[in-house]
């Protein structure tokens, strides 16, 4: 009976074969298979009809619908691959320590899609790159195949090197990057076991595993601190230094400004002004003039220090400062967009300096009602260097250097503040690790920065600016064309981020209004409002700012959804972002009657810039990890408190409440009972116990270990 079946089943299969061999073929049409594994696809184990499979596949290789490769394997006739591309998509990679990888889609619009390790293509973490995509199965997250590599995101590489007899091994220090790189030993050019360098890939034939490379630079041994953040700026694309050519220009820059060029300019040096930054700033690039007017009246200047009259098109300076696009902040140092001269000398705001700068002044009154503005370029002196403690302490005492002037313009950012939350501005609320240093720039200590009156006086002022110079450019009478201009839009958030995060925070007790942006926001505000002070307030604010898309640089003005603006642009820190230097051109071009620019080079310099703007974020995070690990690699056996901040498959996370070191419980020392995830509730729970470990509970755990190079921190429960 079974032979029976056995012998009738190939005739069945013979009817439509093609078809279904096709429509395997279809679903990764830029791949190779062999007969074997066309008929495991098709779940076909017998020998005789594995032949028929092989015998099909050579016919349709006869007839052009397939083609055939090496050894024996087939793929599709790339005439047969849809022709009008709607099933190939284009977007960045981001790859897993495991190998596999989710394709972030241009177009925001599109969800992420799953590619397996297989399928990444010889792509890497961060890659631009085309991807198939397979046909749609139900209930299931998209799927996908690499096809091409658009643009690498890398030409080189951080990590260690382990040395062997004839080919050494480039381990890199990004988990992301799920190959080593192989290193012939006369290309390690004196590099040893266990030093850390920066390597590139010189070849990576197509059905290799592994690249082959060459190493570039000795960079030190694990652990040196030195070592370690400059391998934080590689591994993000930064040159922690600046190239011959650009510190030459800058060192032929002049310091005195010709009395000419001050007769161009509207002169504020006689206006009360000063600067409001942190203690420990050198680049003052934004500064504010007061003067009592009539009627109750002031007129208040927002003053920007003049990068663009410095660094012009076609120096090395500026071509410096496109490549960097913004500084970068690590814990323990400042790398600049632009050389130090500039960013720390000439340009910065200096007090009792006579300094250029592009200015827009208001008339206005104490309940922020603006009467007119002017926009233009200008020269100022400083007369006073606050810090944001000294202005705090102004506030709060009312007494201090100018404190009437300064008390004023806090009574009118409160006003401007109030306005853009009733206007429907999220208050986003952000805590700020900050560490004490000793001499060898070892922690010794951590606190939160808190932001208070004194910083939100002067953002309240710069983002008055951003948005009066945006509405400028942006915002013509209908119908008439408005001239290409960089602004920073914000989109709104997908609606099944904000489900999810609704989802999160309703097990917490709390809920958000979903019917409209004006109650979404109100509701929104409100939660943070609530959480003030309250243990689960750091996660919660955390996951809120996850929720929103990120904001970037565009031509293509769709407004700022979370400052719930029309109009918004970045104009006040040319000094240290490369789009407000654009915008000052720009805006200098423009107010001089000139027409407008090509939209496409300027929106492909908007991308750039934002794609920098988040490797300099990803480098901050990671200085911060290095540091927080390091604080707490003298400290294991000892005891602390936290919340639980993460729940995965893996172990639970916890943030420290005191230094908000984040570290791992791993899921195998749970040894009081058997723990099962139930992943939609974001909890672990005691199967005999009953005890449960859920996101936002307060713990009290001991620090087991700390990987130092890898930024990893352990924990166990107590």
């Amino acid at each position: 009976m079974n032979r029976r079946r056995r012998k009738e089943k190939p005739q069945q299969i013979g009817t439509e074969f093609s078809a279904r061999i096709l429509a395997e073929f279809s679903k990764s049409p830029y791949q190779y298979y062999n007969y074997k594994q066309i008929a495991a696809r098709l779940d076909i184990s017998e020998r005789s009809e594995r032949g028929l499979v092989h015998k099909t596949m050579a016919e349709m290789a006869q007839s052009n619908i397939l083609v055939i490769g090496n050894r024996g394997k087939y793929k599709l006739n790339p005439i047969h691959i849809t022709a009008d591309h709607s099933n190939i998509i284009e977007g960045r990679i981001s790859m897993k320590q495991t190998g596999k990888a989710y394709l972030i889609p241009n177009n925001l619009e599109i969800e992420d899609v799953f590619i397996a390790a297989n399928n990444t293509a010889r792509s890497l973490n961060g890659d631009m790159v085309k991807v198939h995509l397979f046909p749609a199965r139900k209930g299931r997250r998209p799927e996908g195949r690499v096809i091409e590599i658009v643009k690498r995101d890398k030409e080189f590489f951080v990590g260690v090197i382990k040395e062997s007899k004839n080919i050494s091994y480039f381990i890199p220090d990004n988990t992301n990057m799920p190959i080593d790189i192989l290193i012939p030993n006369p290309a390690l050019h004196g590099a040893k076991t266990g030093q850390k360098v920066v390597a590139k890939i010189t070849e990576w034939s197509e059905h290799a595993r592994n690249p082959f490379g060459e190493v570039s630079q000795i960079l030190g041994y694990p652990g040196d601190n030195t070592v370690e953040m400059v391998s934080i700026l590689i591994d993000q694309n930064f040159n922690p230094v600046f190239s011959e050519e650009a510190e030459e220009e800058a060192a032929k820059i002049r310091e005195q400004i010709p009395e000419s060029e001050i007769l161009q300019r509207r002169d504020f040096r006689d206006t009360l002004t000063i600067t409001i930054d942190p203690e420990d700033a050198k680049d003052f690039d934004d500064a504010i003039s007061f003067k009592k007017l009539e009627k109750n009246q002031y007129q208040i200047g927002v003053h920007i220090a003049d990068v663009s009259h410095y660094v012009r098109k076609g120096t090395a300076i500026e071509a410096e400062a496109f490549k960097r696009a913004t500084s970068v902040y690590l814990v323990d140092r400042t790398i600049s967009m632009l050389p130090e001269k500039l960013s720390n000398n000439v340009c910065s705001l200096r007090p009792n300096e006579d300094k250029l700068c592009f200015s827009i002044v208001f008339k206005m009154d104490e309940t922020g009602k603006i009467y007119n503005q002017w926009i233009g370029k200008t020269v100022i002196n400083s007369n006073r260097r606050f810090n944001y403690d000294e202005i705090q302490q102004i506030i709060e005492t009312k007494t201090g250097d100018y404190h009437e002037e300064v008390l004023m313009l806090d009574t009118i950012a409160k006003a401007l503040r109030k306005e853009r939350f009733t206007r429907g501005s999220i208050n986003f609320a952000t805590e700020e690790v900050k560490f004490i240093l000793d001499e060898n720039a070892k922690p010794i200590g951590v606190y939160l920065k808190e932001n208070k009156d004194s910083n939100r006086l002067v953002e309240d002022f710069m983002l008055l600016a951003n948005r009066k110079v945006a509405e400028l450019i942006g915002k013509v009478p209908q119908g008439k064309e408005p001239k290409s201009f960089v602004y920073r839009i914000h989109d709104k958030p997908l609606d099944e981020k904000i489900t999810k995060f609704n989802t999160f925070i309703n097990k917490l007790g709390y809920s958000l209004e979903l019917g409209s942006r004006k109650s979404f926001v109100n509701s929104m505000n409100s939660l943070f409002s609530f959480v003030q002070g309250k243990g689960e307030q750091n996660i919660i604010e955390s996951l809120a700012i996850r929720t929103m898309q990120r904001a970037v640089y565009s031509t293509n003005n769709i407004g700022h959804y979370g400052l719930a603006f029309k109009y918004y642009t970045h104009f006040t820190s040319p000094i240290r972002r490369y789009p407000d230097l654009m915008v000052h051109r720009l805006l200098s071009s423009y107010l001089s009657g000139k027409p407008s620019v090509n939209k496409e080079d300027l929106e492909a310099k908007c991308k750039h810039s934002s794609d920098m703007e988040q490797r300099a974020v990803e480098a901050e995070r990671n200085s911060i990890k290095y540091k927080q690990a390091e604080y707490l690699s003298d400290k294991i056996g000892q005891e602390f408190y936290g919340l639980i901040s993460g729940v995965s498959k893996w172990g639970i996370w916890v943030q420290l409440d005191e230094t908000k070191c984040e570290g791992m419980v791993s899921v195998k020392s749970l040894v009081d009972d058997f723990y099962y995830y139930d992943e939609e509730n974001y909890r672990y729970i005691g199967q005999h116990t009953g005890k449960i470990y859920c996101l936002g509970n307060k713990v009290h755990i001991r620090v087991k270990d700390v990987q130092l190079t890898k930024k990893q921190m352990d924990f166990v429960f107590i």
